[in-house]
């Protein structure tokens, strides 16, 4: 199977019909005809040997032989991409793409200093994806980033991190709750109601780790996956939460919620930014990774660690 035969135009426009999962979408985004593109897919298959979707139903699927090939013209993608930002550095440019996966909670912080590197590199074409960990996660699995920002790294990826900020979470509870202003400790709370984040989530897996060395259980009466809808379940005397302060403003009673002063809170878990061990970063994503641990509130030593 002589490399030279499937050629990076090919590989291009499978791509883009494995990502729409449509040749005529697909056409549309290469400006070509669609039975251009089905030719140039069609060109890939032959030479490997191989089909690289089947139909499902309605749905195009990828066989395992696409969801291989896609794996490689990613990787391409990245080796490409990182080409093109050194050929341009080299010229004095500071042009490329920057690609950065982040959960729903680090919303609070990071678009911020993403804001910020834009300004200062206006020719740099930023993606920004925010979405729940399992979506995340996936996305890492199928190389689609950059940088990725999360509380705890991936069981089933190799990865580099590096610690950005605590992400603290606090408990929160309705302005006229009888433990405003007190000081308590956590199993006085025991008999109240709990909203918590879904299991799965970062936050919830900081919870959960710290009510299993207390040996405690909360009556968790609802699991919400958005911080905006638990913090006004709290508002309205639904129950306590136990949410990231980021997710509160400076005068949290201005949501009409208090933070409540309990032992053992605010628990602190650092916020990871990471990437792939095998991914090859271009050099904006290296000099974003850079401004970012510059900026870091609690430095770790410098070194990342791999997990």
């Amino acid at each position: 199977m002589p490399r030279r035969r499937i050629t990076l135009r090919q590989l291009e426009s499978f791509a883009a019909v494995a990502r729409h999962r449509s040749f005529s979408k697909a056409a549309e985004e290469l400006h070509l005809t669609q039975p251009a593109v089905s030719l140039q897919v069609a060109q890939i298959a032959d030479t490997l040997g191989l089909p690289l979707f089947e139909q499902v139903g309605r749905t195009l699927a990828l066989t395992e032989a696409g969801e291989e090939t896609l794996q490689m013209a990613r990787a391409l993608d990245d080796l490409w991409t990182s080409f093109e930002a050194t050929i341009a550095d080299l010229k004095g440019l500071k042009r490329g793409r920057l690609r950065v996966a982040l959960v729903t909670t680090a919303k609070y912080f990071l678009p911020r200093l993403v804001g910020d590197f834009c300004r200062r590199h206006p020719d740099i074409h930023v993606e920004l994806e925010v979405a729940d960990r399992e979506h995340i996660l996936a996305r890492m699995r199928a190389n689609q980033d950059d940088l990725y920002v999360l509380l705890y790294p991936p069981d089933d990826v190799q990865v580099a991190t590096h610690p950005l900020v605590d992400n603290e979470l606090v408990v929160i509870a309705p302005l006229a709750h009888w433990a405003a202003g007190r000081r308590v400790e956590l199993a006085e709370l025991c008999g109240e109601r709990f909203i918590l984040r879904e299991t799965g989530s970062g936050s919830r897996r900081t919870i959960d780790t710290h009510l299993a060395k207390l040996a405690i259980r909360l009556d968790v009466k609802l699991t919400v996956s958005s911080n905006e809808a638990i913090r006004e379940l709290v508002a309205s005397g639904a129950g306590l939460a136990v949410l990231s302060r980021q997710a509160l403003s400076t005068d949290p009673s201005q949501q009409e919620v208090c933070i409540l002063d309990v032992g053992g809170f605010p628990l602190r878990q650092p916020w990871l930014l990471m990437h792939r061990r095998s991914k090859l970063l271009s050099l904006p994503a290296r000099a974003f990774l850079e401004e970012l641990l510059g900026r870091r509130q609690q430095p770790a030593g410098g070194k990342s660690t791999g997990t």
